[in-house]
């Protein structure tokens, strides 16, 4: 990226979030555009290609902590005019003034002005190119990590729990096969930028200081394309959607980044790939609910299955089991069927099922007299301490209002 656009884009802008956005907040403003923006959501729109080219350009910077100190520290130097005061507010070019030329310059020559921490160390890592020595020529841009990649999939409740391979497609952008990243028609070469004679870069004058900028004629690359390759039109990359197969691994829980090293985009000059990012969104199941790697079911039982013991037959999610609920087992007790959980190579989780009165709606007669016989031969108060309670208050105090649903 040149100079010129770290100067002149606004990258917090572009992704619609303020300048002291935390990392959370640039991510899910780049997700939620992305998804309306992808090339696949909008085959054959350009202009949602370009948007979305610019986008990922942004986020790319944003994204990460050192690109972002950088792009923030050159946007605040070389906008609020820091440069004027240098030389006594009357520098001029040749006169002892200062040029902001000389800062790229002596970075690329090991001059004084480049030292650590200095101009040189923060410009030269913003626009990876700058020219070299005096009669050296321009200095060929430094080989740079691809950008990473973020994609989405959602996987079934059983999958997330067992692991499954998904089929991912990616949209990035990779060096043309046409003309493999010339961007000439094949048969003819880029020549010389005739204005900057091929280093990319202009000095104008602003003022008391002369001002180094990507050459205008063509747009700093160094080169000018008489005749552009037909299928990337001079741009050098094209969108590719590109298909690969993962892995996702037994227990990813819902929201889960996954981390594929190498699997993002081709770094520009022959620099390392980066990294793709499949976030995975986990849909619900109708029966079970997950607790670490531990499974959960809640099964509806009734009173004389607790009262007078019984034996239930429940789902798992590979098959079933047989469950023995003991006579006098109390409403909400759990139990643990071991290693029916998640099952990782280090550990297993458990099935933890939970047993839970249903109490009826309603009643036929003969339902409603059994009740009112078993209420009746009932003797044991469930309620005995309540009961001894409200029996020494009873006359201490005046009666309260009766409690009500």
């Amino acid at each position: 990226m040149s100079a010129k656009d770290y100067y002149e884009k606004d990258f917090y802008k572009e992704l619609g979030v303020t300048k002291t956005a935390t990392s959370a907040e640039i991510k899910k403003a780049y997700r939620k555009l992305a998804r309306d923006l992808h090339p696949d959501k909008n085959p054959g729109n350009k202009l949602a290609e370009d948007k979305f080219k610019a986008l990922s350009e942004a986020y790319d910077v944003l994204s990460d902590d050192a690109k972002r100190k950088e792009y923030d520290e050159a946007r605040n130097l070389m906008s609020s005019g820091a440069f004027r005061g240098f030389g006594g507010g009357q520098a001029t070019p040749g006169a002892g003034g200062f040029d902001v030329g000389d800062i790229f310059r002596n970075a690329g020559a090991g001059g004084g002005n480049a030292g650590a921490g200095g101009f040189g160390d923060l410009f030269g890592g913003l626009f990876n190119r700058g020219a070299g020595a005096p009669g050296a020529g321009a200095r060929p841009p430094r080989a740079r990590r691809g950008a990473d990649v973020e994609t989405e999939v959602r996987i079934a409740f059983k999958d997330a729990v067992t692991g499954v391979a998904v089929p991912l497609g990616i949209a990035e952008r990779t060096t043309c096969p046409t003309c493999h990243g010339v961007g000439a028609k094949p048969g003819t070469s880029p020549r010389d930028c005739p204005v900057c004679n091929g280093t990319g870069l202009t000095t104008r004058n602003q003022g008391s200081f002369a001002f180094s900028e990507p050459c205008a004629n063509c747009h700093g690359t160094g080169s000018v394309i008489d005749d552009p390759c037909p299928t990337c039109h001079g741009e050098r990359t094209v969108v590719h959607n590109r298909r690969l197969t993962t892995r996702i691994p037994a227990g990813v829980a819902d929201g889960q980044r996954i981390r594929l090293a190498g699997k993002g985009e081709p770094g520009p000059n022959g620099g390392p790939p980066g990294d793709l990012f499949v976030v995975v969104h986990v849909s619900g199941h109708d029966l079970f609910g997950r607790s670490g790697d531990n499974l959960t079911l809640t099964v509806p039982v009734t009173f004389p299955e607790l009262a007078l013991g019984s034996t239930l037959t429940v789902p798992t999610l590979t098959g079933v089991v047989s469950l023995r609920v003991s006579a006098g087992t109390s409403n909400g007790r759990k139990f643990r069927v071991k290693g029916a959980g998640v099952q990782r190579k280090e550990s297993t989780g458990d099935l933890i099922i939970t047993v839970e009165i249903a109490v009826p709606q309603r009643l036929s007669a003969e339902a409603k007299s059994a009740l009112e016989a078993f209420a009746q031969a009932q003797t044991a108060d469930p309620r005995e301490a309540i009961t001894r309670a409200v029996r020494a208050r009873d006359g201490a105090s005046p009666a309260g209002a009766a409690a009500s649903s």
